[in-house]
């Protein structure tokens, strides 16, 4: 775990925005060369990545304040901090690090300070995939429609760019400790330091005496779904897209792949999720975007459209 990656006249540069901007601007650079490559203006795929890139980020911590289950905490922190519990012991409470206020009758520790803006503050933490999808796709649509660029030929682009940045980004996940999994006795599983997501989530779940000890190892599934993100954009670019019979088959193909792959690993992880029904909240946004996936393929399949070399 490494939250900062690297400092630089003394700016710290956190690991998880630095292999997030690493994935953006790999996936932009693919997309480039593919509109070069068939004839369309590389300069939309630019303009497109940078829209993407905020709208995302944007939409990411939307959808985590008010789906991963912290919306309350957000609002009380802002209304009234005594209602927000910290997983921590007195002593970390009180501590230079926290600076929390001790609960006595409850045995638990409090934010010491009102922060209203604290929703806000992306940087700090708290970004989901599915709200960053929904925030690009959103912000695709208009930018697309402006430039009156085919939709789904660009979809295909996105089929295997967004994946390949996924898989940069997941390794900055792991930088940070967040998106852990379920405690594993397995060789690979990992432990995070004191402090750490992972410690404070076994903390408060009584698995640890302490958030200031290592967690117990867990599966890494930082790791789990970089290499599924890989795999598909793979796939996507060198075995569906030549063989696409129709504009928007690389992005079925895509989203109802991740939806799996992600569905699967939900399983094993054990960081705040949000749900309902048994189910995360990315459990049930992946239900509904393989239904998507389906119903473009239906479409887009019915039209029978020529495909231009892509």
């Amino acid at each position: 775990m490494r939250p900062e990656l690297f400092r630089l006249f003394d700016v710290g540069f956190p690991s998880y925005f630095v292999l997030l901007l690493s994935g953006f601007l790999f996936a932009t650079a693919l997309g480039v060369l593919w509109a070069k490559r068939i004839g369309l203006d590389p300069d939309v795929i630019v303009d497109l990545g940078l829209a993407m890139l905020l709208a995302g980020v944007a939409g990411s911590r939307l959808l985590h304040v008010f789906a991963d289950g912290y919306f309350w905490d957000y609002v009380h922190l802002c209304t009234d901090p005594s209602k927000v519990d910290w997983p921590l012991g007195r002593g970390e409470c009180e501590s230079k690090v926290y600076g929390g206020v001790w609960d006595a009758a409850r045995n638990v520790c409090h934010p010491q300070n009102q922060d209203c803006f604290a929703w806000a503050k992306f940087w700090a933490g708290g970004l989901t995939y599915y709200g960053g999808f929904f925030g690009a796709t959103a912000a695709a649509v208009v930018l697309l429609r402006r430039d009156r660029f085919p939709f789904f030929k660009a979809a295909d682009m996105a089929g295997f760019a967004i994946p390949m940045g996924l898989a940069f980004g997941r390794l900055g996940c792991l930088l940070a400790g967040c998106c852990f999994g379920a405690p594993t006795s397995l060789p690979w599983g990992l432990s995070f330091p004191p402090g750490s997501p992972a410690s404070e989530e076994q903390g408060k779940s009584h698995l640890l005496e302490s958030v200031r000890h290592w967690s117990h190892p867990v599966h890494p599934t930082q790791i789990y779904e970089s290499a599924a993100s890989l795999a598909i954009a793979a796939f996507c670019l060198f075995w569906l897209l030549p063989r696409k019979r129709y504009d928007g088959q690389v992005f079925a193909g895509s989203l109802a792949l991740y939806a799996i792959a992600r569905f699967v690993i939900e399983i094993l992880r054990r960081d705040a999720r949000g749900g309902a029904a048994g189910l995360s909240t990315s459990q049930l946004i992946g239900v509904g975007l393989l239904a998507a996936a389906a119903l473009i393929h239906w479409r887009q399949a019915r039209r029978v459209l020529p495909v231009t070399a892509s």
